[in-house]
């Protein structure tokens, strides 16, 4: 069993940044393939970004290449979100996720998940 959870969330203004993180309680974490999703009000949750705990190798949604960065700390048992140059269309809620697919966007695919932390974008 992994719990995860999430903090860093809150209300920035558009063009601000935040990081957001995500502390993982599994033992054997470096087995996990780690993403980040968000969800808007009525709408489907979507992937954000991914990342490989055994390579270097990460991923994005074309929605936020450039401005997002994950990052891993191994040793915390942490990901991280970076993002910049945040828009007023980034308001969501944002979840950590772990599986066992590496490279997957599809939350379907994921096996745990945490409570998610809220991020507001005021323009």
């Amino acid at each position: 069993q992994v719990q995860l959870v999430e903090s860093g969330g809150g209300l920035v203004q558009a063009g601000g940044s935040l990081r957001l993180s995500c502390a993982a309680s599994a033992r054997t974490f470096s087995r996990y393939y780690m993403g980040w999703f968000r969800q808007a009000p009525g709408k489907e949750r979507e992937f954000v970004a991914g990342i490989v705990w055994s390579g270097p190798s990460t991923y994005y949604a074309d929605s936020v290449k450039g401005r997002f960065t994950i990052s891993r700390d191994n040793a915390k048992n942490t990901v991280y979100l970076q993002m910049n140059s945040l828009k007023p269309e980034d308001s969501a809620t944002y979840y950590c996720a772990a599986g066992f697919i590496e490279t997957t966007m599809k939350a379907s695919e994921y096996d745990y998940w945490g409570q998610g932390t809220q991020v507001t974008v005021s323009s």
